[in-house]
């Protein structure tokens, strides 16, 4: 496939920019304190610039979600496959997840506000979750095939659990940030007998 060229690839290569940087910002400073207008000041812009390559604040931080999703992706699988350890993978997002708070408030403010239909967030969260208890679930019947995982578990049940659990500690913990949710993550899988 052909490079893009001229003002595509350096309009490309500035919402990259962007959004790197937002990613930043918004770990460090949380949710709440990220502002377009930060935003904007420290990629070069004005608010109505950034925001021409995105279409509006609340799509800018749903495309600084998908760019979390990816780094959260490499954090568990690293060059690019899928996590073959499903509880090491999902333990460690947790001890990562507690390095970005800001993230972690972005995600648990939009994951609350978009249940309303309507939200421009709302597919977003949707089909994040349908993929995570799907692939969840995959990873559950592959353990339980290596024997990892006691048979007799639904798997799709177990995957439906394990994301509530996940989304409860992280919740939990922004109001209280001495709760380990990777330790508590891990006692959750002794429970299963691993």
């Amino acid at each position: 496939m052909a490079r893009p060229r001229g003002s595509y690839a350096k309009g490309i290569a500035k919402r990259e920019e962007i959004l790197d940087t937002a990613l930043e910002i918004v770990a460090r400073d949380g949710y709440s304190r990220a502002t377009v207008r930060e935003l904007a000041q420290a990629v070069g812009l004005s608010q109505t610039g950034l925001l021409h390559y995105f279409g509006s604040k609340e799509q800018l931080f749903i495309e600084i979600l998908r760019r979390r999703d990816a780094v959260d992706f490499q954090v568990v699988s690293g060059e690019g496959a899928l996590p073959v350890d499903l509880e090491r993978a999902l333990t460690d997002l947790q001890r990562h997840n507690a390095e970005v708070p800001g993230l972690v408030q972005l995600f648990s403010r939009l994951s609350a506000e978009a249940v309303e239909p309507d939200h421009p967030a709302h597919a977003y969260f949707r089909d994040r979750y349908r993929e995570a208890r799907t692939s969840g679930a995959e990873a559950v019947r592959e353990r339980q095939a290596a024997g990892d995982l006691p048979e007799g578990i639904d798997a799709d049940r177990l995957a439906v659990l394990l994301f509530a659990l996940i989304d409860g500690l992280q919740m939990q913990w922004q109001y209280d940030p001495e709760i380990d949710m990777a330790e508590h993550l891990s006692y959750f899988w002794s429970l299963l007998g691993r």
